[in-house]
């Protein structure tokens, strides 16, 4: 376990007692949160985590968005490794409404907490055994203007990870409200089918994943046709390949869903382009 993590700027244990029964982002999942990846001592894709970061503050109407810059993502997620002594790391950040106030805050000042979970690699690793995945459907995911944000409040994953358990299955597939293919419980999707790479667009309801655009930049440049598209849940009969994607494990292959069964060819491929990054 970290020793320390950073609450509002002060480098603190992590054992240490801070939020009361009022938090909102206790009380209302009033927050959002980006997962990191820190290698070397060096986080990665800082600038794509920060763009996506400021625009989810803004959206969910959060004053200071524009001080947590690449520039502060940076710093305090370096400070922290360093406190930690830990060159290797994942990270997550939680910004919340340090408010009062039920549903209606009585303010928009943002606090914020940075944990540090060590890790041993030193680089991205493709997962040798494939998961075996099946579609959630109970509670499909809405299309709105928060939906491409990692937001706190997070009971449909929660939900699909309890499905996923229950049916002991490695990961699961949610659909939006128009039943089309959206992500997975941590994850974006993407589905090779015909040579061309597919995952679905973000007006699908998806997070806007920083290594969802990592991974749809190093195809183009390789010359792997991409399309953003309203995917239906059927291709997974007859796709080629699929994996996963977040920042904290790069890509994560898919071996079956049902009786199909996929190989991983591509996805070792975007893998080792990914590691020269």
């Amino acid at each position: 376990m970290p020793a320390f993590i950073n609450f509002n700027g002060e480098i603190l244990p992590a054992d240490t007692n801070l939020l009361t029964i009022a938090n909102r982002g206790f009380r209302y999942g009033d927050g959002l949160f980006e997962s990191m990846r820190l290698m070397k001592g060096k986080l990665k894709f800082v600038d794509l985590h920060a763009d996506r970061l400021q625009k989810g503050m803004k959206a969910l109407q959060l004053e200071g968005y524009s001080q947590m810059d690449s520039w502060f993502l940076k710093e305090k997620a370096e400070e922290l490794a360093r406190r930690n002594q830990a060159k290797h790391a994942r990270l997550r950040l939680t910004v919340y409404r340090d408010a009062e106030g039920l549903y209606t805050p009585t303010q928009n000042k943002t606090g914020y907490s940075l944990e540090l979970t060590p890790v041993e690699e030193p680089r991205y690793f493709l997962n040798t055994r494939g998961l075996i995945m099946d579609i959630y459907e109970d509670v499909p995911k809405a299309i709105n203007i928060l939906s491409n944000y990692k937001t706190c409040n997070s009971m449909l994953y929660v939900m699909a990870g309890l499905f996923k358990t229950q049916n002991s299955l490695d990961e699961a597939f949610i659909i939006n409200q128009k039943g089309n293919l959206c992500e997975t419980i941590s994850a974006n999707v993407f589905v090779r089918y015909q040579n061309t790479l597919y995952t679905p667009a973000l007006s699908e309801g998806c997070i806007g994943g920083v290594m969802r655009q990592v991974v749809m930049d190093i195809a183009t440049k390789n010359g792997i046709p991409v399309v953003e598209a309203e995917i239906v849940p059927e291709i997974l009969y007859e796709a080629d390949e699929v994996f996963i994607t977040n920042a904290t494990r790069g890509i994560q292959w898919v071996m079956g869903f049902g009786v199909r069964r996929y190989f991983n060819e591509l996805s070792k491929l975007l893998m080792d382009e990914l590691n020269k990054l």
